[in-house]
C-alpha cells in the first residue's frame, strides 16, 4: 500500500470529510435536525447519528495511510484508562474508541464519533500517568460538549461553501496544525478573529470540565497544570512548538488558571501506576526512533543509577531491548523473575508469549495463556496472543473463535481480521480467507480491494448458498461505501 506524506494524509482526511458532508446533504438541511434533548448549542447542525457516519469513515481513513499502532497490550491499555475517564464524564452520548498512533510529537486530538486520537509522543513527554490522563480528559471533553458541532452551530448563518470550508478547516487543524490555520485564514466570509475566540472558548470549557473528569475518575487535578507547564518550559524560546502547543494554546494564564482550578478539589497523594511506566517503556523500545544501542542504554542507565519509578518498569524495557536485538537468554531470565513477582500482568504475559513463540514452545505458551483466558475471556491481549500462536502452532480452526470473540467486542479492530485471514489460509478456506482479509481492506477505506477479495471469494463459495448471498450483500455494501469515497476523485 502507498504511504502518504503526513500533510498529503491530512489533506485526505479533510476532503473525505468535506465530501461526506455534501454527499449527506447536511450543509443544506441544518435547520431541519434539531435535537432539543442534548443541551448544546449544536441541536440545530448535526445529529449524533450523522456525527458516528462522519466518524466512521473519517477513521477508515486514518487506518488507510496513518501510522496505528495494532498492539494489543498498547490497545488494551488505552481503552482501559480512556473508559475509566468516560465512567465519570458527563454528556456521554456516544461511544468512545481510543487508538495510538506512532508519532513522537506531542499531540492528541479528538473528532466525530467519540474517536480519540494520542501520539506515543504524549508518553514520550508525561512524567505520570494522571499527566496523560489529564490530556485524554480534556479530548473527551471536546466530544461531550461536541464542540466540533458547535463550530459549525456558530457559522449556521453563513453559505454552504463557507460553512464546509469551516468544517475543512477545522478538521485539517486537528490533523496539520499549521495547515489548518493557513486554511483558517483564508476561509472567506469568516471572522478569523472570531472563530479563535470561539476555539478559545471551547478549550476553556474543555479545561474546566475535563479537570473534573479528571479529578472524579481518582486521578491528580494537578497532573494538568504540570503537564502544561512542562510543555512551557521546554518550548518557551524554540520557533517550532509541537502541534498540542499549535492546536491547544498555552498562554501564562491557562496554566495559572489550571493551577488554581485544581486548589478547588482534595489534595490526595494519587501514586504513580505501574502499567503506565511499563506502557511507555514499551513505546520507547518498539516504537520510538531510539537505535538498539539507545533503547538498551535507556534502561540500563535508569538500574544503574536507580532513577526509574518503578525498578520492575526499567527491568521490564530492558527485556524488551534485549529482545530485540535477539539476546532472548536474557531477556527470557528477566521476564521469569518479573512474572514471579506479578504473574497475572498482562505486560509480562505478553512478552513471554513472544518468548515462547521464538523458541517454539507453542505447548508452553498454549498452556499459559489458556490458564490467563479463563481468568480473562474478554482480554485483547489474552486472545489475540492464544489465537496467534494456535495459528504459528498449526491449530488455526481453534483461532477462529476467539477472534470471532474479539470482533463482537471490538468491530473497529483490524488485527483480529489479518488474525484470521492467516488461520483461514492455513486451513486451505480460500472463500473465507478471501472473505475475512477483505473486511481488513474495508476497515482501511480500500473498497476496491475489499471487493476483489469479495469477488475471489465468491468463486470459491459455489454451492454454499449461505455463504454466497452473505457474500453478494457485503459486496453490494462496499459498492455503496466505494461511491461515496468515489466523490472525492
Amino acid at each position: 500500500m502507498r504511504k502518504l506524506s503526513f500533510s498529503q494524509f491530512s489533506k485526505s482526511v479533510v476532503t473525505t470529510a468535506v465530501t461526506l458532508l455534501l454527499t449527506a446533504g447536511i450543509a443544506k438541511s441544518f435547520a431541519n435536525n434539531d435535537l432539543p434533548d442534548l443541551g448544546t448549542a449544536a441541536v440545530n447542525t448535526f445529529s449524533l447519528e450523522k456525527e458516528m457516519v462522519y466518524g466512521d469513515a473519517y477513521m477508515r481513513v486514518i487506518r488507510s495511510s496513518a501510522p496505528i499502532i495494532s498492539d494489543p497490550v498498547l490497545n488494551q491499555y488505552m481503552s482501559e484508562l480512556g473508559n475509566k475517564l468516560v465512567a465519570h464524564a458527563t454528556g456521554v452520548k456516544t461511544p468512545f474508541y481510543f487508538f495510538l498512533l506512532r508519532n513522537d510529537e506531542i499531540n492528541a486530538f479528538a473528532f466525530f464519533g467519540g474517536h480519540v486520537g494520542v501520539h506515543t509522543g504524549l508518553f514520550l513527554n508525561a512524567d505520570t500517568e494522571s499527566e496523560l490522563a489529564s490530556v485524554l480528559a480534556h479530548e473527551i471533553t471536546h466530544v461531550t460538549q461536541r464542540h466540533l458541532a458547535r463550530s459549525l452551530e456558530a457559522q449556521e448563518k453563513s453559505s454552504t461553501a463557507t460553512i464546509v470550508g469551516m468544517l475543512g478547516a477545522i478538521l485539517l487543524t486537528i490533523a496539520a496544525p499549521q495547515a489548518g490555520m493557513a486554511a483558517l485564514a483564508t476561509t472567506q466570509a469568516l471572522s478569523t478573529q472570531a472563530r479563535i475566540n470561539y476555539t478559545r472558548l471551547h478549550e476553556r470549557e474543555a479545561d474546566r470540565i475535563g479537570m473534573r473528569t479528571l479529578a472524579d475518575a481518582g486521578f491528580d487535578p494537578n497532573g494538568a497544570a504540570d503537564f502544561f507547564s512542562k510543555l512551557a518550559i521546554r518550548y518557551r524560546f524554540t520557533t517550532t512548538p509541537p502541534q498540542m502547543l499549535l492546536t491547544h494554546p498555552l498562554p501564562e494564564s491557562r496554566i495559572t488558571d489550571a493551577r488554581n482550578r485544581a486548589t478547588q478539589y482534595p489534595n490526595r497523594y494519587i501514586p504513580d501506576q505501574l502499567n503506565y511506566q511499563l506502557a511507555k517503556a514499551r513505546i520507547q523500545v518498539r516504537f520510538s526512533g531510539y537505535s538498539d544501542e539507545a533503547a538498551i542504554s535507556i534502561f540500563d542507565k535508569q538500574l544503574r543509577r536507580d532513577s526509574y519509578t518503578f525498578k520492575s518498569a526499567a527491568l521490564y524495557g530492558r527485556a524488551l531491548a534485549l529482545f530485540r536485538v535477539k539476546r532472548f537468554e536474557e531477556s527470557e531470565t528477566i521476564i521469569d523473575e518479573l512474572i514471579a513477582a506479578n504473574p497475572n500482568n498482562l505486560f509480562f504475559i505478553d512478552t513471554k508469549t513472544d518468548l515462547l513463540a521464538q523458541k517454539e514452545d507453542f505447548d508452553g505458551a498454549i498452556k499459559m495463556l489458556m490458564h490467563h483466558h479463563k481468568l480473562k475471556p474478554t482480554s485483547q491481549v489474552v486472545s489475540a496472543n492464544l489465537a496467534n500462536i494456535y495459528v504459528e502452532a498449526g491449530q488455526p480452526e481453534k483461532a477462529i473463535p476467539l477472534l470471532e470473540d474479539l470482533i463482537f467486542l471490538d468491530k473497529q479492530n483490524i488485527l483480529p481480521y489479518q488474525i484470521m485471514t492467516q488461520a483461514y489460509r492455513k486451513m486451505g478456506n480460500k472463500a473465507l480467507e478471501y472473505y475475512t482479509n477483505a473486511e481488513a481492506m474495508a476497515l482501511a477505506a480500500n473498497y476496491d480491494g475489499a471487493i476483489d477479495q469479495l469477488n475471489y471469494a465468491f468463486r470459491h463459495s459455489e454451492g454454499q448458498t449461505l455463504q454466497v448471498a452473505r457474500i453478494e450483500a457485503r459486496i453490494r455494501q462496499f459498492r455503496q461505501a466505494k461511491r461515496s469515497l468515489d466523490l472525492l476523485k
